[in-house]
């Protein structure tokens, strides 16, 4: 019996939690604190408040600050509903060229971080805004943690690869600061180990 019990408690240290995810473990908005927008969205309780979705829907705004915001309203896991929220507050003003991009990147993140069980159709968006602006760093980091979330439960290794790659390409804007790079690596890196088996 102790074996049983023993050998129970063994495997479920090494199995992951759910909550323990490329969205729902990478906080990035903490190089981001300083920021008001940040703090009031930490204060948010989940919920996209008007003043968060006009921050979102302004072009003043760095795409990377809009990310660490959306980061910081965070997930739950009951779920949210601040993809609609937001998609209502746009309505049909998406805007044009680069706010249209930052937009759809935004109701992706929203979109996925509402229900990371099911991110599919986070990932489509996120693939629609990330051709809209393939230089940015910003664009192609948070698309990979989307899709690293979809293969979650397929392959870690390519998991891993799908920020390695962000990380790996020079050719980006970088348009993040480090220390938010820092934070999502420090997480993603835990499963680099899972492309040398």
């Amino acid at each position: 019996m102790r074996l049983f019990v023993f050998s129970v408690v063994l495997i479920l240290m090494f199995i992951p939690a759910r909550a323990d995810s490329p969205l729902t473990s990478t906080d990035f908005y903490k190089a981001y604190e300083a920021s008001p927008q940040v703090t009031a969205a930490l204060q948010s309780k989940g919920v996209l408040t008007k003043d968060i979705m006009k921050f979102l829907n302004s072009k003043k705004n760095s795409i990377a600050l809009k990310m660490a915001v959306i980061n910081a309203v965070g997930w739950s896991f009951d779920g949210h509903n601040n993809y609609t929220l937001y998609k209502n507050y746009l309505g049909s003003k998406m805007g044009t060229g680069e706010l249209k991009a930052a937009n759809l990147l935004c109701l992706a993140y929203l979109k996925a971080l509402d229900n990371y069980f099911d991110c599919n159709e986070a990932l489509k968006i996120a693939d629609e805004a990330l051709s809209l602006n393939p230089n940015s760093y910003t664009f192609n980091i948070i698309h990979g943690l989307i899709k690293a979330q979809v293969l979650f439960d397929s392959s870690w290794c390519d998991l891993w690869k799908s920020t390695d790659a962000v990380r790996k390409n020079e050719n980006l804007k970088k348009d993040m600061n480090d220390e938010a790079i820092r934070i999502i690596f420090e997480y993603m890196d835990l499963y680099q180990s899972e492309c040398d088996n």
